[in-house]
C-alpha cells in the first residue's frame, strides 16, 4: 500500500546502457539518437506551450 503523503517513484523511461563495451563510433551515433529524442521532446514541449497560450489568449479577451 502507497501513503499518499510520500512521493511516487517516478519509472524510468530510458533503459541505462553499458557505454564500456561501445566503440567511439557506436557512442557517437547513441548520443545522435539521444539528442534526435530530446528535440522530439522539446517539439512536443513547445506545441502544447503554444495551444496552452492560444486558449489563455482566448478566454482573457471575454
Amino acid at each position: 500500500m502507497h501513503d499518499d503523503d510520500e512521493p511516487r517513484p517516478v519509472p524510468r523511461r530510458l533503459t541505462e546502457l553499458r557505454l564500456d563495451p561501445l566503440a567511439v563510433a557506436e557512442l557517437e551515433s547513441y548520443i545522435a539518437e539521444l539528442r534526435a529524442e530530446i528535440a522530439r521532446a522539446e517539439a512536443e514541449i513547445a506545441r502544447k506551450r503554444s495551444h496552452r497560450n492560444a486558449a489563455d489568449a482566448f478566454f482573457k479577451l471575454g
